[in-house]
């Protein structure tokens, strides 16, 4: 895709709907004003994620994963973004550093701006918050000297944790509150082509419109859509806001 504004955004996504629940505000948003947005998916959530799937009688671990891998292409093509599938596994996901190695090249070639990832604890889902540490992991490493001397290092990306399907039991607080009111019909449609979890479609919106509100009562803003997300780096800049 075209990329009129030289930056990028990247968003790493343990299984191939994570992105959608979670950050597809940000990515369609970010993607309407002609940034990069690109989406990692480090598995196709075959094995935890695609229950729906597994009731059909011969189904297979292949037709899984190239079913959960065509909806999140489709959801991507409606966001605007690029993705690509590491296709490591789920329930377990295991991250070899090669893995972290090949993190980290994404960090050297795309260069983002900001990081979207998933809750730095999560009770309920393992796979999670390793992500999460991949991810930071990655980062440091790309931004060492002697990683791949002579390459160039990178600066420091914000790094923003998305929102855990249970806030409560993650030790996650709502840092960020973005407004994708603009934006919310594109990821409305892209809820859709995630037909393996269709009963997450209501539970998500519900959370868009509650972030909405709270984001509305914070700021002032006239918004009824938001996402929101916690930051694990300082701001640095020379104005608040």
């Amino acid at each position: 895709m075209a990329n009129s504004s030289n930056k990028t955004g990247l968003i790493v996504s343990a299984h191939s709907a994570d992105f959608v629940w979670r950050a597809g505000g940000a990515a369609a948003l970010y993607a309407s004003k002609g940034w990069h947005v690109r989406i990692i998916c480090l598995s196709f959530g075959e094995r935890g994620e695609s229950a729906k799937m597994w009731k059909h009688e011969n189904m297979t671990l292949e037709k899984v994963k190239a079913s959960r891998e065509d909806e999140a292409r489709q959801a991507a093509e409606v966001l605007g973004c690029d993705i690509d599938f590491y296709d490591i596994g789920d329930y377990p996901m295991r991250i070899s550093d090669d893995i972290i190695y090949r993190l980290a090249d994404e960090f050297r070639q795309h260069r983002p701006e900001w990081v979207l990832s998933h809750s730095l604890e999560d009770p309920y889902n393992f796979d999670h918050p390793l992500t999460t540490h991949a991810v930071q992991e990655a980062r440091i490493i790309a931004q060492a000297h002697g990683h791949n001397y002579p390459e160039k290092v990178i600066g420091v990306p914000g790094i923003f944790l998305f929102e855990p399907h249970q806030t409560e039991q993650c030790n996650w607080k709502p840092h960020v509150i973005l407004d994708i009111s603009s934006v919310w019909q594109k990821k409305a449609k892209a809820f859709e082509c995630m037909t393996a979890q269709e009963h997450l479609w209501e539970y998500y919106t519900r959370v868009a419109l509650q972030r909405g509100a709270q984001g509305k009562r914070n700021s002032g803003r006239d918004m009824k859509y938001g996402e929101a997300y916690m930051r694990i780096l300082p701001f640095v800049g020379e104005e608040f806001v």
